[in-house]
């Protein structure tokens, strides 16, 4: 069994999405300056790197990340590449999804240029709100992608948010794919326990046979 990370490093000057709290990492006690251990102070967003949107990041009254389910975070997963011409993944794009699938990451032309720096950049590949009524269509219960958000919406309505969140599916955001196998695969993902949290920064990873 071979396993890939494929989580962001949490690290200072880490990219974040715009108007997020940027990470910040600093010492308390340090072995470096003679004290007896180290400890730091850390200081992120609840939606810094690699994480998960619960319900209750757009829906009132939804799940909060402790609330939900592991089960639909865990287990079998399909990798799917997008091609480098795609800008939006939509209905043509789902296509290449089972039916049935229970969790789906798209790996898009974003993780090349995650692989060659960790910087933000606007014009990152999401999902169209076509594309993610396609994925419930199909019984998608989670969706991820290698973008710090599923969706571009300059209109500020967060129509893929909505739906998505709306209907019971999670989101994974912030991966790393560049050294993800397309097909099958198998997803293990934990946000942190942030009781009554909107978000859970997570390790996630994959093991391939």
């Amino acid at each position: 069994m071979r396993w890939v990370d494929i989580s962001m490093p949490l690290s200072v000057g880490m990219p974040s999405f715009p108007g997020d709290p940027n990470f910040e990492m600093r010492p308390v006690h340090s072995l470096a300056r003679g004290d007896a251990y180290s400890v730091s102070a850390v200081s992120l967003g609840t939606h810094a790197g690699t994480h998960v949107d619960p319900p209750c990041h757009f829906i009132s009254g939804g799940l909060t990340i402790d609330q939900v389910d592991l089960a639909q975070l865990n287990g079998p997963c399909r990798v799917v590449e997008v091609p480098s011409s795609v800008t939006s993944i939509g209905p043509a794009e789902v296509a290449a999804v089972p039916v049935g699938s229970p969790r789906v990451l798209f790996r898009t032309r974003n993780s090349a240029r995650w692989a060659s720096s960790l910087a933000f950049f606007p014009d990152y590949v999401a999902v169209s709100d076509a594309g993610a009524q396609a994925l419930l269509d199909r019984g998608v219960r989670l969706v991820g992608i290698d973008s710090l958000s599923v969706e571009s919406d300059p209109s500020g309505r967060f129509p893929v948010h909505h739906r998505l969140l709306g209907h019971g599916a999670l989101i994974l955001e912030g991966l790393l794919l560049s050294k993800a196998t397309p097909g099958d695969s198998e997803l293990h993902c934990l946000p942190l326990r942030l009781s009554g949290g909107d978000g859970g920064p997570a390790r996630a990873a994959l093991t391939l046979p």
